[in-house]
């Protein structure tokens, strides 16, 4: 099945803004958790490396599933494959 235009336009996009968010995902998880426990000060009574590793990440990786969600929708609608509601 030969692709469209359209639809390679589509893919190039859905996979440029999939390996951008990969790459924020990696940087959270393993580069600032690895470092994060040189930072020995303490943040809202708890030290850094705990806020950062427990708290910080999670609100990253909420705020990536909403971008992604919410780019998709507008991509979609952008190439006509959108959900009917």
């Amino acid at each position: 099945m030969e692709l469209t235009e359209t639809q390679r336009h589509y893919w190039r996009k859905n996979l440029r803004i999939t390996s951008i968010l990969l790459g924020i995902w990696f940087f959270v998880t393993f580069v600032i958790g690895y470092f994060a426990r040189d930072l020995n000060f303490n943040f809202f009574g708890w030290p850094f490396s705990f806020w950062v590793a427990g708290q910080g990440a999670l609100i990253v990786y909420v705020l990536i599933i909403w971008f992604y969600a919410r780019y998709m929708d507008r991509l979609d609608q952008e190439h006509g494959v959108a959900e009917e509601e």
